[in-house]
């Protein structure tokens, strides 16, 4: 039995990358627990293909199929360290262990998770939302980085778009399928009025010619397709509040 449990976990590992492609370090910044130490590891760039199913999914919004992944607690989706590209470094220690699922389902932007959502007898289905078909589109799609902080269990990022921009200059999109703080108050916002709780994270970074720069989340901002590069991205970049400072490469 332990034989054939090993050989069923090679091509998952065969198929793993032996290090990151690109790595970044950050500071948060006007959240909860800021200063927190933010490193942050892609293993690839989203394919053309990838990025247009999830642009599809939060342009034409349809509803989960109903044999979707259901509770996303149950199975602590998301959590880095489960399907991960690869494992934390040492430092990081039980980053593994993923966090428990709230016990029930929770109002996320004036809808009900996919756990809940038609759960009551008889309730109406609820229309599909953007937000509810995009959160539903990250499960289909593979894991191309990690986000790791001071918590136990990192972000897995399903989403990862490099734009070039003028002087060298770069766009750095992520979307992780867990929102930032899920179960803590580390991510909370300085300004808790500005708070918007999506279930993902999309995070965009803005780089100078040496990989340097800052980011901001849709912890504080609404998200919205870029129509001209064809990206999911931040609506109103330049009015939100900086939530990753002194973004670098990490060597």
């Amino acid at each position: 039995m332990v034989a054939g449990l090993v050989i069923a976990t090679l091509p998952t590992r065969a198929q793993t990358p032996a290090c990151p492609i690109l790595s970044f370090t950050a500071t948060t910044d006007n959240v909860a627990g800021a200063p927190d130490s933010i490193r942050i590891d892609l293993f690839r760039w989203s394919t053309g293909a990838e990025r247009d199913q999830l642009v599809a999914a939060w342009s034409n919004p349809v509803a989960p199929s109903a044999s979707g992944r259901g509770a996303r607690g149950a199975s602590a989706r998301g959590a880095a360290g489960r399907g991960a590209a690869s494992a934390p470094d040492p430092s990081a220690v039980g980053a593994e262990v993923a966090p428990p699922a709230p016990a029930a389902p929770v109002a996320i932007a004036g809808r009900a998770t996919r756990a809940g959502r038609g759960a009551a007898a008889g309730a109406p289905e609820a229309p599909p939302t953007p937000e509810g078909s995009l959160a539903a589109a990250l499960d289909r799609v593979p894991i191309v980085g990690h986000l790791w902080s001071s918590e136990v269990a990192g972000y897995s990022v399903r989403y990862a778009v490099k734009l070039a921009e003028p002087g060298g200059s770069e766009r750095i999109l992520l979307i992780t399928d867990r929102r930032l703080g899920a179960f803590n108050d580390l991510w909370k916002p300085a300004e808790a009025d500005a708070a918007i709780n999506y279930e993902f994270s999309v995070i965009e970074l803005r780089l100078n010619s040496k990989g340097e720069g800052e980011g901001k989340t849709s912890l504080t901002g609404k998200v919205a397709v870029d129509s001209t590069a064809r990206v999911i991205a931040l609506e109103n970049y330049g009015a939100l509040p900086v939530i990753l400072k002194n973004v670098r490469p990490k060597s």
